[in-house]
């Protein structure tokens, strides 16, 4: 018997990507959508797609929103994906296979094709990226974590799919450094509350170890400009993170809830 599967995205103000993303989907058994404010048109353009839509706007980070997400779903199988993400059609007709005999108990990875300022990096730690996005439902979950999220899926094996699924990262340089800082100042609140430390010498270490890690040990300088730029961004976000982090070791910025 062929397994049901539900695709899920949590999703805000995304109502520039959802369609793309929706259609990449659309052959799915179920398409569960869950808002956590949207102000643009993100939920007609949902339902309008034959998604089931719900709203929590009590945002307590990405691992809990995915969590309550998957709620909502009905499926055997559940594929998380977010709205700038698109799967291609190799990887569709992988998913398949999958559902039509899938191994047990198996978390499924996927390979994903990074977009940063009009290229698809096939470099610079952006590729393959592989993530697990399709697994069992009713046996794992996302982990709690603010930011960074992963699904817990203990010992389970890992069994990497053909394919890949697109994703459109960085199209606007501005929009994306706001969310990297973001995500830096989760990353160090979240840190400091589980009382971890660090100097001025770890803050300037790990920045350039970012770098040279991008540009040479994940071969970015084979990604031309996109690399090198790439590489400057990944030190600029490990910076962010250690550099909050030591301010609020200090008392020197102001703490804020998660």
């Amino acid at each position: 018997m062929t397994m049901r599967l539900s695709v899920v995205l949590i999703v805000r103000d995304a109502a520039d990507l959802l369609p793309d993303c929706l259609a990449s989907v659309a052959w799915a058994d179920e398409l569960v959508v869950l808002d956590s404010g949207s102000q643009d048109a993100t939920l007609a353009i949902a339902r309008e797609a034959g998604a089931q839509v719900y709203v929590r706007e009590d945002w307590q980070g990405y691992g809990v929103q995915r969590q309550r997400a998957q709620q909502y779903a009905s499926g055997d199988y559940i594929l998380m994906i977010d709205a700038d993400e698109r799967v291609t059609p190799e990887l569709a007709d992988a998913i398949r296979s999958v559902l039509t005999a899938p191994a047990a108990g198996a978390v499924y990875s996927i390979a994903r094709r990074n977009l940063f300022l009009g290229r698809f990096m096939r470099h610079s730690g952006w590729y393959p990226d592989r993530v697990i996005r399709l697994y069992p439902r009713e046996q794992y979950r996302y982990n709690d974590n603010q930011v960074h999220e992963s699904l817990d899926y203990a010992s389970a094996d890992v069994k990497p799919l053909p394919g890949d699924l697109l994703h459109l990262t960085c199209r606007d340089f501005a929009s994306f450094q706001r969310k990297q800082l973001n995500y830096a100042t989760a990353w160090a609140h979240e840190r400091h509350l589980q009382g971890k430390k660090t100097s001025l010498w770890g803050i300037f270490s790990h920045t350039a170890g970012a770098f040279i890690k991008t540009l040479l040990l994940r071969g970015g300088v084979l990604d031309g400009a996109q690399g090198w730029l790439l590489a400057v961004v990944n030190a600029q976000y490990t910076f962010n993170k250690y550099a909050e982090l030591w301010a609020l070791n200090h008392g020197y910025t102001q703490k804020r809830p998660l």
